[in-house]
């Protein structure tokens, strides 16, 4: 029997922001403390998450009530820039895995070479077909993906996680 545990998380907070990495790094660290995070990696502060997504777009994550705070602090941070602040928490859901194995069972589902992940990477990448990112989350691993394939994202890792 699997020590691995899947948990559906209620809704997360998720900002989305796109335009000059350096600008809304900025005005991110003046809103929640949150430092640049470099390529593909994240970085933490005041319970909110900022993730490197591309070349020109991060995500931030916090809690679902603080969103609309945040994002306005943000806007007025970035007033004379051309930036696109996008609530997007309703768009995507999150879950959790935690056990022993949990990284065992995300690896039956997404290509990914876990033991070169950075401890603050975060991966973009297909679980089973459904898109998908993925980072540590304390002891276990967080992964979001769209909403609408919520569902089936999660009965990919609900089997994964008994086998």
């Amino acid at each position: 029997m699997s020590d691995i545990s899947v948990t559906a998380l209620p809704p997360l907070g998720m900002i989305t922001l796109r335009g000059d990495l350096v600008l809304l790094a900025k005005a991110v660290a003046k809103v929640t403390g949150c430092a640049k995070p470099d390529q593909r990696l994240s970085t933490t502060s005041n319970g909110c998450r900022l993730i490197w997504m591309s070349p020109d777009e991060y995500m931030l994550v916090c809690d679902h009530i603080d969103v609309a705070d945040i994002t306005a602090k943000i806007s007025v941070a970035l007033q004379k820039e051309f930036a696109t602040i996008a609530d997007v928490s309703d768009a995507r859901a999150a879950f959790d895995l935690a056990g022993t194995e949990a990284q065992v069972a995300l690896s039956r589902l997404v290509p990914v070479d876990f033991a070169a992940m950075a401890p603050t990477e975060v991966r973009r990448t297909r679980m089973a077909q459904v898109p998908a990112a993925l980072w540590r989350e304390g002891q276990g691993w967080r992964v979001i993906c769209f909403r609408s394939v919520s569902r089936y994202a999660e009965d990919l890792l609900r089997n994964a996680a008994r086998t």
